[in-house]
Order: C-alpha cells, then sequence, then structure tokens
C-alpha cells in the first residue's frame, strides 16, 4: 500500500501537513506515516542523563502522535504508523523512505512566519529535483474546508 510520509515536530504548520496526508490518505486508498526524528544534540550529556532524556522525548512524541492519530482513526479511519529515528531529520527522513519502499509521497507544512517556510521546507525544495520521491508542500494557513477541497 502507498504512504504518505509527514513529519511530526511542535510546528504549527504540522498540522495542516497531518491534516492533508490523512485526508489524501483516505481519499486515495493510501495509509499514512508519521515520522519523529529526535535530534542528537538534545543527548549530549552524561550517559545517564542522556538516557533519560531520550526516553522522555519518545514519550512525548508517543503522547503528540496519539492526538494525531485519534483524529486520523476517528475522522479519516486512517490508522498511521508512527517511526521515530535519531539524527539530524533531512538524512532520516532520506533514510526512512529509502528504506520503507512503500512511502510514495513525503508531506510537509510550510510556515508562514517571518522566518520562511521552515527548514525542512527550504532544504528540501532545494533539492527537491533529486529527492526519490514527490514532495508536497502543504501551505500553513490553509482552512480545514481549503484542505478538503483540494484532499
Amino acid at each position: 500500500m502507498r504512504k504518505f510520509l509527514v513529519v511530526l515536530d511542535d510546528s504549527t504548520e504540522c498540522l495542516n501537513a497531518m491534516r492533508f496526508a490523512a485526508m489524501r490518505a483516505q481519499n486515495t486508498g493510501a495509509g499514512v506515516e508519521i515520522l519523529a526524528v529526535i535530534p542528537p544534540d538534545e543527548f549530549n550529556h552524561w550517559i545517564g542523563v542522556a538516557t533519560v532524556m531520550r526516553e522522555e522525548a519518545r514519550e512525548r512524541i508517543h503522547a503528540h502522535f496519539e492526538v494525531f492519530a485519534k483524529w486520523m482513526r476517528d475522522k479519516q479511519q486512517i490508522d498511521p504508523e508512527l517511526v521515530i529515528r535519531e539524527g539530524e531529520a533531512v538524512e532520516e527522513i532520506v533514510k526512512q523512505v529509502e528504506e520503507d519502499k512503500d512511502v510514495g509521497v513525503l508531506v510537509l507544512g510550510a510556515g508562514t512566519g517571518r522566518a520562511g517556510p521552515g527548514p525542512l521546507v527550504t532544504h528540501l525544495a532545494r533539492h527537491a529535483g533529486t529527492f526519490p520521491i514527490p514532495v508536497t508542500i502543504v501551505p500553513g494557513n490553509l482552512t480545514r474546508d481549503q484542505l478538503e477541497a483540494i484532499t
């Protein structure tokens, strides 16, 4: 089954990317895979402290994921998968796409603030021509009605 890959983070635009992926998956008979990447710089501490911090990060990710997963199950009849990786975001996204051949589209949310669309969108837009799958960038300012209309 083809899957839409969405990156889970704390950004507000992540919500629109999740909505878009779930709606497209429901309308096309696909699945949703949610990828959370824990950056390595979160664990530059003593081994014992790093282990505790790593576990806390995983717990936060699971709690965040469950909010999106419940909405997807209840409203879109999609049961998403969660994948947690550790490393640099872009590298881990590429590795996930290469390892899971069912992933067919990467969905990212674009920020609307002064900082620009976000580091992932900026980086992947520059390298879109060589990325192994299509990348869909969802504007962060789209309404739910607009998302429903385009999915």
